[in-house]
């Protein structure tokens, strides 16, 4: 959620970066600062009038001391004026903060000065490719066909258990999904992140904070009976760790990492590029999530795209990283980047991480501040990344290390794996 004061004091900066994210109410910029002005001018007054009805309740309390009761009696009866006015103002007060509210959260994130104008996938921008694409045979196969004829992964039971887009591991299908859990855990710890395992059900206080709610209910499992929602990612059970907490400027940047199952409806999604694990409903993923000082937060997410990178080269996948535009960003993102690897048999990028920047959007939400050397708080910024999801990363190794006789496991996989080959 943005500051107000800051949308108040930089009205024309926010409606044009509010533009490269193609946002489509730019109405509600002026309709939040003519709120705030309501709000600010009705605090104006009732402290105003407090202040008077509180000089008087002293007044009152004095004449009665020294024995002048009729005239505490007469100011007395000019107070209930006061008193029905602080209660108006008071109710006014009240209205005007709740709306300022609820447009204030319809607002997204400004997209960083780096963030170029676009509206679709095709205008990201390329800023990094590493890696030979390798050259399959005539006779290779896409990863849902390999799974099936490995006997790795079974598509069609899971649908029979929950339906589309939850698939069953088996065999070394499922001991691979492990190995690279634990893969992706080791190498977050090395980097510096401290593991947790948090609740995979949040609620709608957490939803909020990292702005998964009110702009994604749609995309996210409810439980209606109890009002929680299964995580669409560890991001919001890791962040959320911190709402309404206050850190030391010492204890910066605070770097936790987490293996979860992740939910998502994945509503409307068809087609042939739904196949198989490239979109699922439910999907392990490894997160890694950071609350810096915000002077160090654009550094941090350059060190936390290098970190996710590092990760495909040991894998040996080839990748690039995209710098996602405006109009492909997230709500809440400030910078985004995607790390796609390329799947050899569909001849296509598969996105396998988003590394993002919200700077103070989630802190705003989650009243999460840190206090400096000078004792003010002030808010932190928080960012997040996938490090990594399984599911295209699986789809990928499947696909680019295929062989007649088998799937060659990556070198770096196999003491995790502890075996060389899927045949």
């Amino acid at each position: 959620m943005l500051q107000v004061s800051y949308i108040r004091e930089n009205r024309e900066k926010v409606l044009e970066r509010l533009s490269v994210k193609n946002f489509k109410q730019p109405e509600l910029v002026d309709t939040i600062i003519s709120l705030d002005e309501e709000r600010r001018q009705t605090q104006t007054s009732l402290d105003s009038i407090s202040a008077e009805a509180n000089a008087m309740a002293k007044q009152i309390g004095e004449l009665m001391r020294s024995g002048q009761k009729d005239q505490a009696e007469e100011i007395k009866g000019k107070t209930g004026g006061l008193k029905e006015q602080i209660k108006l103002l008071g109710d006014k007060l009240t209205h005007a903060e709740e709306e300022l509210q609820k447009n204030l959260v319809l607002l997204p994130n400004l997209p960083h000065s780096t963030v170029a104008n676009g509206s679709t996938p095709e205008e990201n921008e390329n800023i990094f490719e590493f890696g030979e694409k390798p050259e399959l045979s005539a006779n290779a196969l896409p990863h849902w066909e390999l799974a099936s004829k490995y006997d790795i992964i079974d598509f069609e039971l899971g649908n029979k258990i929950a339906g589309a887009g939850f698939p069953v591991y088996k065999g070394k299908g499922a001991k691979l999904q492990r190995a690279l859990i634990n893969f992706f855990l080791d190498h977050a710890e090395e980097a510096g992140y401290h593991e947790v395992q948090p609740p995979i059900v949040v609620n709608e206080a957490s939803g909020f904070g990292t702005g998964q709610l009110p702009d994604k209910e749609g995309q996210m499992y409810h439980v209606g009976m109890d009002n929680l929602y299964l995580i669409p990612t560890a991001e919001v059970p890791v962040t959320n760790l911190y709402r309404d907490v206050i850190v030391k400027e010492d204890e910066l940047p605070i770097k936790n990492c987490a293996y979860t199952p992740c939910f998502r409806r994945e509503a409307g999604s068809y087609g042939a590029h739904v196949r198989g694990l490239n979109r699922l409903h439910q999907f392990d993923k490894v997160e890694i999530v950071q609350i810096t000082h915000p002077e160090k937060s654009y550094e941090t997410i350059e060190q936390m795209s290098a970190h996710v990178q590092s990760l495909l080269q040991k894998l040996g996948l080839p990748y690039r990283v995209l710098r996602l535009c405006g109009g492909d960003m997230s709500f809440a993102s400030a910078l985004t980047y995607d790390m796609e690897v390329w799947s050899a048999a569909q001849e296509r990028w598969l996105e396998v991480s988003s590394v993002s920047n919200f700077e103070t959007f989630q802190s705003n939400r989650l009243k999460l501040r840190f206090k400096g050397k000078e004792g003010k708080a002030q808010l932190a910024h928080t960012l997040n990344g996938s490090a990594l999801a399984l599911p295209r990363i699986v789809a990928s190794l499947l696909e680019n290390n295929q062989t007649d006789r088998g799937i060659k496991i990556p070198e770096a996989l196999i003491p995790y794996t502890r075996f060389e080959w899927i045949d």
